[in-house]
């Protein structure tokens, strides 16, 4: 995932702003203006580590130098020195708590998510594993990119990424089949048709309509293998197979035993712990 500097600096500082409110009181009573130091951010768990750039560029964006020590994707340890921070003191005790939220957050998710993946890979699974769009309010970004880092497929970053009927749109639409002929009528040819089903006799009609994607929606596994063998006597093989709802850490195995082609966790992004981390002052050079 990518995201240009600017527009990736405006969100982090952003988040900042929120937590700041009219300036950090306790930091401008006790700390001189001039006074300078050097800190580190330590993870006190091991675990996956994400949001090193995110973390820099916000630093970096308030005149401080950040130097990482490790980068995304890498396995920590306890009392691992992530970041090097030096500058201003002021500003580095201002954005030491949202730098840490964003760092334990992300390093979580990414945590979560290599744990799920490497269960795939240990059962020689080829199941993909995907995050949905149950994210925090204003850090869908950090918390897609967090499972990115972690091994997962993001799915759609935004609504705009691909064409995904879900059952209120058929609801409205009338059908299944008037859903997605219509979607493929007026839909670019760029743009895939996902759509959710509710039973497995619905393959039929999403098959016959056109769909490249069709989601399994709070399938039991059992379920879920029923339908696959109705999509594999279809001549369309070609479509893709995806499972959402219910799923987690405990039945994932299970599931992806049915040869899904997908799997999309909720748990990924909204059931993770954060990765405890701190923000510890090593050197302090005082004003004159």
């Amino acid at each position: 995932m990518f995201l240009p500097r600017k527009i990736l600096e405006d969100k982090l500082l952003a988040i900042l702003a929120e937590d700041l409110g009219q300036g950090d009181v306790t930091t401008a009573l006790v700390i001189l203006p001039e006074s300078t130091a050097e800190a580190a951010v330590i993870s006190s768990e091991t675990g996956v580590v994400a949001g090193i750039e995110e973390a820099q560029i916000l630093l970096q964006s308030l005149g401080l130098t950040a130097r990482a020590l490790v980068e995304d994707g890498q396995q920590v340890k306890p009392r691992q020195t992530l970041i090097k921070v030096s500058g201003n003191a002021r500003t580095i005790l201002s954005s030491e708590r949202t730098v840490l939220n964003i760092l334990s957050r992300m390093s979580g998710i990414a945590t979560k998510t290599r744990q799920l993946v490497n269960t795939l890979k240990k059962a020689r699974l080829k199941t993909k594993i995907a995050c949905t769009r149950k994210t925090a309010p204003g850090l869908l970004y950090f918390d897609k990119k967090a499972a990115s880092v972690g091994g997962a497929d993001t799915h759609r970053l935004h609504l705009d990424d691909m064409i995904l009927i879900k059952d209120n749109h058929i609801k409205i639409a009338g059908n299944i089949r008037g859903a997605v002929r219509i979607a493929r009528q007026r839909a670019s040819f760029s743009k895939k048709i996902e759509v959710e089903i509710s039973k497995p006799e619905d393959v039929h009609s999403a098959l016959e309509a056109g769909a490249d994607v069709i989601m399994y929606d709070n399938f039991s596994p059992k379920q879920v293998k029923e339908a696959m063998k109705l999509v594999d006597k279809s001549s369309k093989t070609h479509v893709l197979s995806e499972a959402s709802g219910g799923i987690n850490s405990k039945n994932l195995l299970a599931y992806a035993s049915t040869g899904v082609d997908i799997l999309s966790l909720g748990e990924i992004t909204n059931g993770a712990s954060a990765l405890d981390m701190s923000l510890e002052i090593v050197k302090v050079q005082k004003a004159p």
